[in-house]
């Protein structure tokens, strides 16, 4: 049996490596797009896209054994009713900060388990409280860089931490992967915790 992390994010990595998990990490790409409006529906199809994604993947190579775990996961943002993946670029990423500032908001991380045929979805949902910010705030984040791979435009485990009044919920969900919430889907797949 091996893990096979079905995520190019290095956050995701860092956070299944925190606790000793021994795993690959193989992508595909997938279809992102979806008409779902439901913020937990949505990071929930997403992250089960992902890891369906790498199942048919491995199957078509005959690399997959079934007793191989695939983990994958996404993780969406909503704010007064506007749902925000990753920005598509650096306006998009001004307009989501500045609809973030100030405020409480939500952070959904869809979470996908797949063993043996079996799939096991879940979600995390947190809150984040945002300082206000101010323009050459929003201007100073834009130009380090940081934003454009995340969803909100933000990362709360790097130069974002500074805006961040306070945290309801998972923190490791609100980085990309609840961990608790996932062990508690690989307890259900296969009768025992992450941890053996």
């Amino acid at each position: 049996m091996r893990y096979i992390l079905a995520s190019k994010s290095p956050r995701r990595r860092e956070i299944l490596g925190n606790i000793g998990l021994e795993f690959s990490v193989v992508t595909a790409d997938t279809d992102e797009s979806c008409s779902l409006t439901d913020p937990i529906a949505l990071c929930e199809e997403l992250a089960l896209r992902k890891g369906l994604a790498v199942r048919e993947l491995l199957q078509s190579k005959d690399e997959l054994d079934p007793e191989d775990v695939i983990i994958s996961a996404d993780t969406v943002v909503e704010c007064g009713g506007h749902i925000l993946g990753k920005p598509a670029d650096r306006q998009d990423a001004k307009t989501m900060l500045e609809l973030l500032s100030g405020k409480r908001h939500r952070v959904l991380s869809g979470i996908a388990l797949s063993v043996g045929g079996e799939t096991y979805v879940s979600h995390s949902e947190s809150f984040v409280c945002f300082e206000e910010l101010s323009d050459a705030d929003i201007e100073r984040y834009l130009d380090s860089g940081e934003p454009y791979d995340k969803a909100g435009a933000y990362g709360i485990q790097g130069l974002a931490s500074i805006y961040v009044k306070g945290i309801e919920g998972c923190y490791f969900g609100i980085v990309g992967l609840p961990i608790n919430e996932l062990d508690r889907l690989h307890r259900r797949a296969l009768g025992r915790s992450l941890l053996g």
